[in-house]
């Protein structure tokens, strides 16, 4: 590193943001994630050893992912690089790799590649890293917000740990802020400010285990701020209120957090609880989801576990998802908590579901028996003179508009796809079905 590289790495250091300058440098300053920093677990004894194998770090932003990565940096003999997946190319891990062949042939060192939010590495790109890391020469860390069981290679998942980060709890948070605003060296001490309890309890619990979030939060309130009488900043209950006025939510609507939301939401439909169905409701809105998919979702809800049990619920649906397309937010709120609060409060059948995935699965296994000859369309020039439609019993020329005859194909006639349940509607449809089978 010359002068000019010494002079710019000062002065970034200097300008970083104070959730950056903040970042521990020894695994004793991290804050959380015991149960796999812990003294006694693998990824501690391992970075303390210097004996790292390949790992992937996996969970919400702010939780330490990248913060880890630092402090393994710092404690190393191997030599550390940095990449971020977003911006990296092929190019980039063509140097990483011709340096680190340099490095293990000339001074038998090993390099440690850490490459941050790796899941936006393609499978081109995975799949480029994957001998290197075989063969000893790379040192894989990945950081990813997203699942990586979904999002990174089988092959470089199999050759590396996969270490699950929580979200920090509130006292974790406490104890960041609090060293945020007195540490003198890379925190805001020298500004001079206290922070009151309520404030610092209102941002580690709005924070929602994001420890950037809360940092960014102080920052800001000691920049903000004027002094007070006494010479010193007042970061008070109003101040950090200010900074940070929206809960950050974890929800990323390509991530985890999207699918495991969703999926809590119709299941608490279909389970008919409309406190938590209104919730995830909520939730998926505030963290700004689209209301037509949420829409979109509703009706599919209302004709799968409701369906004939109360036919109302998918006209509600339907209504809905035309309402909020008109309407906007924030108003489309109201329109979707009507509509959900009524699938999840309605009676729930899925026989119709189950009709047709029986029906889906006659048609895939069976062989497609022609139509029976007395149901064949008859209209279409020659169809008389083939016999179509002969013997077929117009129903409304019968008592109570029923009669008896063959439906289905040849080989399926003893086949029953649709069983109505005794919930709601479908009990009158079920006594309906029954009456007309004993005339």
């Amino acid at each position: 590193m010359d002068l000019f590289d010494y002079m710019k790495d000062q002065n970034l250091k200097k300008e970083s943001p104070l959730a950056s300058r903040m970042r521990p440098v020894t695994l004793d300053e991290i804050v959380g994630q015991q149960h796999i920093l812990g003294k006694d677990k693998l990824l501690y004894r391992a970075i303390q050893a210097d004996k790292l194998h390949s790992i992937i770090l996996y969970g919400p932003p702010g939780t330490g992912k990248t913060t880890i990565a630092k402090v393994i940096a710092n404690t190393t003999s191997a030599v550390f690089t940095q990449i971020n997946a977003t911006v990296a190319g092929k190019k980039d891990m063509e140097e990483v790799v011709a340096r680190a062949k340099s490095d293990l042939a000339m001074y038998g060192k090993k390099t440690i590649l850490f490459v941050d939010e790796i899941h936006r590495f393609n499978k081109g790109q995975q799949d480029y890293l994957l001998p290197f890391v075989e063969e000893g020469t790379l040192v894989l860390i990945g950081a990813t917000t997203e699942n990586p069981y979904f999002e990174v290679n089988n092959a470089l998942i199999s050759r590396s740990i996969v270490f699950e980060l929580k979200a920090l709890e509130q006292a974790d948070i406490e104890k960041l802020i609090l060293r945020a605003v007195y540490d003198q060296e890379r925190g805001m001490g020298a500004y001079k400010a206290q922070i009151d309890e309520d404030a610092r309890v209102f941002l580690a619990d709005i924070a929602n285990g994001d420890a950037r979030a809360a940092l960014n939060a102080v920052e800001l309130g000691v920049l903000t701020t004027p002094r007070g009488e006494d010479g010193l900043i007042h970061l008070t209950l109003q101040v950090a209120q200010e900074c940070i006025q929206k809960r950050a939510v974890r929800y990323d609507k390509s991530g985890d957090s999207h699918y495991d939301t969703v999926s809590a939401f119709i299941k608490s439909m279909r389970g008919s609880d409309p406190d938590a169905a209104v919730y995830y409701l909520a939730r998926m809105l505030y963290a700004g989801e689209s209301v037509t998919f949420i829409a979109r979702r509703i009706m599919i809800c209302a004709s799968e576990d409701v369906g004939n049990a109360d036919p109302q619920a998918l006209q509600v649906a339907v209504a809905a998802a035309q309402a909020v397309e008109r309407v906007g937010m924030p108003e489309s709120q109201l329109i979707l908590a009507q509509a959900v609060i009524y699938v999840a409060t309605a009676p729930k059948s899925n026989a119709c579901t189950l009709a047709i995935d029986q029906a889906t699965e006659a048609v895939k296994n069976f062989e497609t028996a022609p139509v029976p000859v007395h149901l064949q369309d008859s209209h279409y020039k020659g169809a008389g003179k083939l016999g179509h439609g002969v013997g077929y019993q117009y129903a409304h020329d019968f008592p109570k508009h029923y009669v008896k005859q063959q439906y289905l194909p040849d080989g399926l006639t003893d086949r029953v796809f649709y069983e109505p349940t005794e919930n709601g509607y479908e009990k009158n449809i079920k006594d309906h079905m029954k009456w007309l089978k004993e005339q």
